[in-house]
């Protein structure tokens, strides 16, 4: 399957809900929490192909700002499983030259998870492939809310006329600032909703909801993700006769 992907139709940027977790523990007879613990490897597995591909930019949605209001025993449990995770992961990182980065409120995680963070992102910021994008108490809303906000303070403050503010100029002021916006976004465990995710990015994307739960996410579903947006034709609202032309 890898050899029927076209190296030049690849998308720059891929954005995941990895989602099923629970569920798959649930099939377990086990807490939610054991999927988290074994979603680790659909983590590597995606990164890693990736990395392989040549694809510049893959953003996983991690954690949002909802994610909060779950019992207090599966956030701590999820934040743990965080921080020993990136600690264990940088050695995979660095084999495959994947740069780690984050966008969110990340300011309202636990100081040992934003420790470890800052930690990664620093050993892993020489690195030249891959950028790995964690989405950590992220929501779509509270980010544009968060660009309204700079922008509107930038305003009143002489720095910016309300003139100045059109697409491009709102999407400098979002926490995706400098990466392209993603051409494919996968959900996992067949869901069809994207939840408060890169509510302004996704904006002409493809979507892919393949049936398979995140935990058992593995490199040929990315293949088979990554067939699918090249068999299809973007058109950015435009007719096909427009797009031979």
């Amino acid at each position: 399957m890898k050899e029927d992907i076209d190296p030049s139709n690849l998308p720059q940027h891929i954005a995941v809900i990895m989602d099923g977790n629970g569920r798959w523990a649930k099939r377990q007879g086990a807490a939610r929490v054991f999927g988290h613990r074994n979603a680790i490897k659909a983590v590597r597995e995606a990164t890693e192909g990736c990395a392989e591909l040549g694809v510049k930019y893959l953003t996983l949605y991690a954690f949002s700002t909802e994610n909060w209001n779950r019992p207090k025993l599966e956030v701590d449990a999820l934040m743990t499983l965080l921080v020993h995770t990136i600690r264990g992961e940088i050695k995979t990182l660095m084999d495959n030259n994947v740069r780690l980065t984050t966008i969110g409120h990340t300011e309202s995680l636990p100081n040992d998870c934003q420790r470890e963070l800052a930690e990664a992102m620093r050993e892993t910021s020489g690195n030249t492939g891959l950028t790995l994008v964690l989405a950590l108490s992220y929501s779509g809303r509270w980010e544009i809310l968060e660009a309204v906000r700079q922008i509107a303070t930038d305003v009143r403050d002489g720095r910016l006329t309300a003139g100045e503010v059109n697409e491009t100029l709102f999407g400098q002021y979002l926490s995706t600032s400098g990466i392209p916006d993603p051409e494919l976004m996968i959900r996992t465990s067949g869901e069809m909703r994207i939840s408060n995710f890169m509510l302004w990015q996704l904006a002409y994307s493809e979507l892919y909801m393949p049936d398979v739960l995140w935990p058992d996410f593995r490199k040929n579903h990315l293949y088979e993700a990554i067939l699918s947006y090249q068999r299809r034709e973007r058109r950015f609202g435009k007719t096909s006769e427009q797009l031979i032309k």
